[in-house]
């Protein structure tokens, strides 16, 4: 068997993605964002979606091909299974193939569970865990063609440690690491990755809303006694998708130490 040499066991390099083409749901803002300009920065071909707001996702593209790279902006209703199956054919038109796949969009619809409605209840399902099964099935054709594929879905430390008003959220990032481990059996052998990210409390928009009493005993929960920034979260992506070989059905926490 063939060893590495000294230099090669030293000077480890991530692999470039040029060539490649990365799809983020959800990439218009927060951590979608980050992981598109951290793709886009590595070579990669990025197709931006979003749901609603063009003008931010407009924004990260130009920000991207302002840069020099590729990408385009695909508006769609990933909670839609027909939207969300036709995102995955209108970037394949464009581009020819998917081969990241990052399964970022999510909403929060707080409520204890004694308020909570069934709207309340099926939306989030719909969006967080919902789509990802919609875009991943989708994409899944192309990927076993080529095979190769990396699919990165992004969970929350809530599904580990819950929190209170958010039995909607947890259930529905909990499911999605369910899922992916499955996943992950069944594409192995077609060279296709899928794993999880499980950021921890992020400087999102998702918290824009929080009250700064609120905010800061968050940070007091939390180890670092910081919030993750949206960069930290997408550098863990970008490790799944360039050097992640061998790493396949495995949850990544990043989250401070909040839960270990």
């Amino acid at each position: 068997m063939a060893t590495a040499t000294l230099s090669e066991v030293m000077v480890p390099k991530s692999k470039s993605l040029a060539g490649k083409v990365a799809l983020i749901t959800g990439a218009s803002r927060g951590i979608g964002r980050a992981i598109a300009f951290e793709l886009a920065s590595r070579g990669a071909a990025v197709a931006v979606n979003c749901h609603w707001n063009v003008v931010r996702a407009d924004e990260v593209r130009d920000e991207i091909v302002s840069g020099g790279g590729t990408s385009e902006v695909f508006q769609a209703d990933v909670s839609d299974r027909f939207g969300a199956r036709k995102l995955i054919e209108d970037v394949i038109g464009v581009y020819d193939g998917i081969d990241i796949l990052v399964n970022n969009a999510g909403i929060t619809r707080d409520k204890s569970i004694r308020k909570m409605t069934d709207g309340d209840w099926c939306e989030v399902i719909e969006t967080n865990l919902n789509s990802v099964f919609y875009c991943t099935s989708a994409t899944l054709p192309k990927m076993i063609e080529r095979n190769f594929g990396r699919i990165v879905n992004i969970s929350s430390f809530i599904a580990q440690g819950g929190n209170f008003g958010q039995a909607n959220y947890a259930a529905s990032k909990g499911g999605l690491t369910s899922f992916t481990k499955v996943l992950a059996l069944e594409l192995a052998k077609y060279n296709i990755t899928a794993n999880v990210i499980a950021p921890g409390f992020t400087e999102t928009d998702m918290l824009g809303h929080v009250p700064l009493e609120v905010m800061e005993q968050i940070k007091q929960r939390i180890p670092m006694h910081r919030l993750a920034l949206p960069e930290e979260i997408a550098k863990a992506a970008a490790f799944l998708i360039c050097d992640g070989d061998y790493i396949t059905g495995q949850q990544i926490n990043v989250n401070g130490g909040i839960y270990m």
